[in-house]
């Protein structure tokens, strides 16, 4: 467990660090109501809509949570030039998270999310994108806004949704960049074995990232994570395959799993108190650790200031954020 002196320490010094998020933008919306019958059309719930409003996801919402924290994001992606991409750019700049690496394009279409909730409980989702192809034609513009941000910041967190942003060119610009500027790098993957990359940071797949990531089979996990086999060999692949200086997979209930380069395996047990929606904490998760590193942590102190960040989010209803004092009193 780090003290809450460290702690206090580490979150003063976040106020000093920018971050770059690169990854897939989008808008998330919400449609709160009751559900009081079922529909006479179909068997599905008729909600009443009381409450709508909408917020940064995706990528963005890794920003939010560097702002909320304390820090100074920035955002790099790709979105329409359209109405919701509007909606989105004016939501970041309200928040104080600059936009200088956003590509607007009259190719793609802005990435927007709806969620309808009744009673705290998400009902359905309706998405609204377009395929990952559509991106590959402004892929170089935002490759070159990478290149231009990157001696800027004190860190690039490579968010990737599975929406097209993150393909092999980009995370090779990253690489590239990095590796001139000396700046940290870290990676929230998803469902995408074949790319490439290596020499980061820190990577913070979850428990079925890790598994399709490092080849081996999607099966849940269950009982002591010390004792799943599968866990300890995923470890071992993803450490060969990213050569990350940290590995953190994050397990849900069971905590996180975390791998340092020299040190045997150890597990973090998780902090939440509450849990009414885990939607996000993988975004929290990336954008604490990497806070904490960029401001001195070590990387078991960068863990668990995730680690409890994450179960601040997952009592929260919807995709949320965690303040440093939200934090620190988790702590205590």
């Amino acid at each position: 467990m780090i003290s809450i002196e460290k702690a206090k320490s580490i979150i003063e010094a976040f106020k000093s660090k920018k971050i770059l998020v690169v990854g897939d933008l989008m808008l998330d919306k919400y449609i709160y109501g009751t559900v009081n019958r079922i529909s006479p059309e179909a068997p599905v719930p008729v909600v009443l809509v009381n409450e709508e409003s909408s917020r940064p996801g995706g990528a963005a919402n890794v920003a939010l949570n560097i702002q909320s924290l304390g820090g100074h994001a920035i955002v790099a992606g790709i979105m329409g030039r359209d109405k919701d991409g509007g909606e989105l750019k004016a939501a970041l700049t309200c928040r104080g998270i600059l936009t200088d690496g956003v590509v607007e394009s009259n190719k793609t279409s802005t990435i927007v999310k709806t969620r309808v909730m009744a009673d705290r409980q998400q009902v359905v989702r309706v998405d609204k994108e377009d395929p990952p192809e559509a991106t590959a034609a402004v892929v170089k513009d935002l490759c070159k806004k990478i290149a231009e941000l990157a001696g800027e910041v004190d860190g690039i967190i490579i968010e990737d949704y599975g929406k097209g942003v993150i393909c092999q060119e980009v995370v090779d610009e990253i690489s590239r960049v990095t590796t001139e500027e000396g700046v940290p790098v870290g990676f929230d993957p998803k469902d995408n074995a074949e790319l490439k990359i290596s020499a980061i940071t820190i990577a913070t797949p979850n428990y079925k990232e890790a598994m399709v990531a490092s080849g081996l089979p999607d099966m849940p996990l269950r009982g002591d994570p010390n004792l799943d086999a599968r866990l300890k060999k995923a470890g071992d692949i993803l450490v060969r395959k990213w050569h990350p200086q940290i590995l953190m997979i994050t397990l849900g209930a069971y905590g996180m799993y975390l791998l340092n380069k020299g040190d045997a395996p150890r597990l973090i047990p998780a902090r939440a108190r509450e849990v009414f929606d885990v939607c996000g904490a993988g975004d929290t998760v990336i954008a604490t650790a990497m806070l904490a590193h960029a401001a001195g942590a070590n990387y078991y102190e960068s863990a668990s200031l995730a680690n409890y960040a994450a179960g601040v989010v997952v009592g929260k209803v919807g995709t949320a954020t965690c303040t440093p004092s939200e934090l620190l009193s988790y702590i205590v």
